[in-house]
C-alpha cells in the first residue's frame, strides 16, 4: 500500500519512506520523528535527520498531516482527505477520538462563500484529561 502512496505522489518508493508510512498505518495515530524513529531503527537503520526529512517531503506532497501541539513538538499522520476530530491531553499526551461532527454546516457555508471545495477537515482541542487532573488534584 505504501508503495501505491508514493507512486501516486510522484515519488521514489524508498525503503524508508516505505517503513516510515507502514509505521504509521500500523501505529494508528500521529507520531513524532523520534518515535517513528524508534520503531523503524530495529528494522533499518536511520538518522533523526534523515525521519526529518523524509516526514517533510511526504508532507509537502499530502501524504502526511503535520500538526504542531502545545508541548512544542511536530506530530505526522497519515492524510485521511477525510476529516476526524480530537482531544488532546497537554500533560501525558493522549489523544481521545470525538466521534460526532459540528461542522458539516460550516463546511457548506464556507464553499458557498469561497467556491472552495473543502475535501476533509481536523479539529483538536487540547486540554487535561481527568485522569491527569485527578494525580494534579490529588
Amino acid at each position: 500500500m505504501s508503495q501505491n502512496i508514493l507512486k501516486n505522489a510522484d515519488l521514489k518508493s524508498t525503503r524508508k519512506r516505505r517503513l516510515l508510512l507502514s509505521i504509521l498505518q500500523t501505529e494508528h495515530r500521529a507520531m513524532t520523528a523520534e518515535e517513528l524513529l524508534e520503531h523503524a531503527l530495529p528494522i533499518l537503520p536511520m538518522n533523526v535527520s534523515t525521519v526529518y526529512r523524509t516526514l517533510n517531503t511526504l508532507t509537502e506532497k499530502g501524504i502526511l498531516t503535520k500538526s504542531l501541539r502545545k508541548d512544542g513538538r511536530a506530530y505526522f499522520s497519515l492524510q485521511t482527505h477525510d476529516h476526524y476530530h480530537r482531544l488532546v491531553c497537554n500533560v501525558c499526551g493522549c489523544v481521545i477520538a470525538v466521534d460526532s461532527c459540528p461542522l458539516q454546516e460550516l463546511e457548506e457555508e464556507l464553499e458557498r462563500q469561497t467556491g472552495f471545495t473543502i475535501t476533509g477537515h481536523t479539529l483538536e482541542f487540547s486540554g487535561i484529561c481527568p485522569a491527569c487532573l485527578k494525580k494534579q488534584t490529588n
